[in-house]
C-alpha cells in the first residue's frame, strides 16, 4: 500500500487567540488545577490505592470528591 504524504497543519504563529478562547482556556485550566491537586492528594493519602482494592471503592471516591467540591463552590 503507498504512503500517502500528510497535508502541511497551518502554523499558528503570530495569531493570538480571540477573546472568549481565551477566557474559556482560562476556565478549563483552573478546573485542571483543581483536579490535578485533588489527585495529587488522594494520591498522597493513597485514598485511591485502597478504594480500587475494594473493587466498587473508586466509584465511591469519586462521588465523594465531587461532593466536596460542591460543598466548596457553595460553600
Amino acid at each position: 500500500m503507498p504512503v500517502r504524504a500528510l497535508a502541511p497543519r497551518k502554523s499558528s504563529a503570530g495569531r493570538r487567540p480571540t477573546p472568549h478562547a481565551e477566557a474559556h482556556n482560562t476556565s478549563r485550566k483552573r478546573v485542571r488545577a483543581r483536579v490535578e491537586h485533588v489527585l495529587a492528594r488522594m494520591k498522597t493519602w493513597k485514598i485511591l490505592r485502597d478504594c480500587r482494592l475494594r473493587g466498587d471503592g473508586v466509584r465511591h471516591a469519586m462521588h465523594g470528591v465531587a461532593r466536596l467540591h460542591d460543598l466548596a463552590l457553595t460553600g
